[in-house]
């Protein structure tokens, strides 16, 4: 399969495909007729590196976890990675949360303001 084919079966945007062959990380095949032509095993590690990719993992990140990848008994090493990148997203997740909380803390403050002055605008034009 072409680089072009791949983009459009995967709807992959051909800019995106030459950034990864150009990081070296999901190599296309052979050079047939002058066009890099795609094997499985090659899509399938694409697929890898879009995942890693879109999980926030940095060039680095992807390209140690795909060298790890290729290499035996480093399953610990991988979910170690995994872990790493899931606690941080998580972190992420509970200072999100905590902003929303002070958020909505402060929304609330302001309602109840503008309640206040609602009320007292209501008594003066009933007390006229």
């Amino acid at each position: 399969m072409t680089i072009e084919e791949a983009s459009r079966r995967y709807q992959i945007p051909m800019y995106i495909l030459r950034e990864y062959e150009s990081w070296g990380l999901c190599g296309a095949g052979k050079k047939v007729m002058g066009a890099w032509r795609y094997e499985d095993a090659d899509l399938e590690r694409l697929s890898t590196v879009m995942t890693l990719h879109s999980l926030g993992f940095s060039m680095e990140e992807v390209a140690r976890y795909m060298r790890l990848l290729e290499e035996t008994h480093t399953e610990g090493q991988r979910l170690e990675m995994l872990e790493e990148k899931r606690s941080a997203a998580l972190a992420e997740i509970h200072l999100r949360e905590r902003q929303l909380l002070r958020l909505d803390a402060l929304r609330h403050q302001l309602r109840k303001m503008r309640g206040r002055a609602g009320d007292r605008g209501k008594k003066e034009n009933h007390g006229t």
